[in-house]
Formats: C-alpha cells, sequence, structure tokens
C-alpha cells in the first residue's frame, strides 16, 4: 500500500511539474491529439480511482462480522448501530467492561443448563472454606486419581481439576456463582 502510495504522489508531483513547465513558454501553442486526449483523460480516471480506493480503504477492507451475516430486525430500524459503533471497541480494549473469558463460558454454560454443579462435584456445601475446598480435593484426588486407582478414571479427574480450580480462586468462585442454578 506504501508503494501505491508513493506512486500517485510522484504521479501528482510529475504531473504538476509538466503543468507548470508547459506554462512558461507562452509563446507556443500546445496542440493535443484525440489520441493525446484519451490517454490524458484515461490517466486522470485511474488516478481518482486510485484516490478514491485509497481513502475507502478501511470501509472496503472491515471485518465482517456475524451481525453483517444475518438478518436481524436490528437492522432494519438501524438500532444495532446506534450501540455497536466503530468508537466503542476502543473502550472494551481499555478494559471498561468487565467481560472475561471466563464469565463468557459460564453464562453460555448456564444458558444451555450445561453448567457442572463443582460443589457436588467435590462434595461440599456452598459456604465452604478454601481450607475445606483443598482438603476435600486432595481427598477425592488420592481415590480417584488414574495413578492409584488402576482404572479409567481420567475424565473424573479432570472434573476434579476444573471444580477446583474454579472455587478455589475467589474471583472465579465469586463469577461461577452468579451463574450457577440450584433447585
Amino acid at each position: 500500500m506504501k508503494i501505491f502510495s508513493v506512486f500517485v504522489v510522484l504521479l501528482i508531483i510529475f504531473g504538476g511539474l509538466q503543468t507548470t513547465y508547459a506554462q512558461t513558454e507562452t509563446i507556443m501553442e500546445i496542440e493535443v491529439s484525440d489520441e493525446e486526449k484519451i490517454i490524458l483523460f484515461g490517466s486522470f480516471a485511474i488516478v481518482i480511482i486510485a484516490i478514491f480506493l485509497f481513502l475507502a480503504r478501511d470501509t472496503i477492507l472491515r471485518r465482517k462480522t456475524s451481525y453483517d451475516k444475518e438478518n436481524h430486525e436490528s437492522k432494519k430500524d438501524k438500532t444495532y448501530e446506534k450501540y455497536h459503533s466503530d468508537w466503542g471497541d476502543d473502550y472494551e480494549d481499555i478494559g471498561q467492561r468487565k467481560n472475561t473469558a471466563e464469565d463468557r463460558e459460564f453464562r453460555d454454560a448456564a444458558i444451555n443448563d450445561e453448567l457442572p454443579n463443582y460443589y457436588e462435584i467435590l462434595e461440599i456445601p456452598r459456604d465452604a472454606t478454601q481450607k475445606e475446598i483443598k482438603k476435600k480435593f486432595r481427598e477425592l484426588a488420592k481415590k480417584t486419581h488414574p495413578d492409584k486407582t488402576k482404572e479409567d478414571s481420567e475424565e473424573e479427574m479432570v472434573e476434579l481439576n476444573k471444580a477446583y480450580e474454579i472455587l478455589s480462586d475467589d474471583e472465579k468462585r465469586e463469577k461461577y456463582d452468579k451463574y450457577l442454578k440450584v433447585d
């Protein structure tokens, strides 16, 4: 793209120099044939199109989102554009929104009723302390570890590790509790 920009600038400078040089000699009358007019018109048209493409490159190369591909009602009255403009992207990068990957994971699992109850997996009450969680995890890990039991209990161990990872971290546990639906 830089090479193209340099080419356009050089073309404009060269054209300007030709124009100024042609105007200094007023004695000569310039005769332009029809073929030369066609070449000049074509080159100016190419330059104008190139400038237009250069200025519109962000719009042309814009990444399409899932919203663009689907037919939503909000497209008709432009409500999506009110709340999802390009200006909002700057703020999300800074961190104004507190939506993390874990929030998204918990929210999606809760919506699909696939969020496992890690308290039941670790066999602890919801108000268990960190010490109780750690103690119960170690106890269950000793019972279900594939090396100890000589059974195919890898999936159970993965569930235990995930449950311990979530419940032992206070921030993750708070996010998890927010989305957990207990009957």
